[in-house]
């Protein structure tokens, strides 16, 4: 009897960082001495939820530690559904600078930009 072995399809990485936002976290956390940024997701503004930046001195139990581009960054357990398969950026323009996220599971969003429309990604 011959044994079949089933390919699992590769695993979307959780999150990754653009070259420019890995280098500014890089430099944050550096400025900081220790921690870690923590992204998530909470309930809120008119479009339904809004992304979290934080600073962590250690991961919570549950959460992911994603390393990319030699920058470890924290996602938040409850927020990974959410956000799998997003990619950081960091973009500066004439007037702020901000990290931005480019979130296939995002479905809208608000006119001014601070809210978003997620839904789920089928694991």
């Amino acid at each position: 009897m011959a044994t079949v072995t089933k390919t699992r399809r590769p695993r979307p990485k959780l999150v990754t960082l653009t070259d420019a936002a890995a280098e500014r976290v890089a430099e944050i956390l550096a400025e900081r001495g220790e921690g870690y940024l923590r992204v998530g997701v909470k309930n809120g503004g008119c479009a339904g939820m809004e992304y979290l930046m934080d600073y962590v001195a250690e991961p919570e139990k549950f959460d992911e530690v994603v390393e990319d581009k030699g920058v470890q960054i924290v996602v938040d357990a409850k927020a990974v559904l959410f956000l799998l398969g997003s990619v950081v950026d960091y973009e500066v323009d004439v007037l702020n600078s901000r990290f931005t996220f480019k979130n296939p599971n995002q479905t809208d969003a608000c006119g001014c930009g601070e809210s978003v429309t997620i839904i789920p990604a089928v694991g």
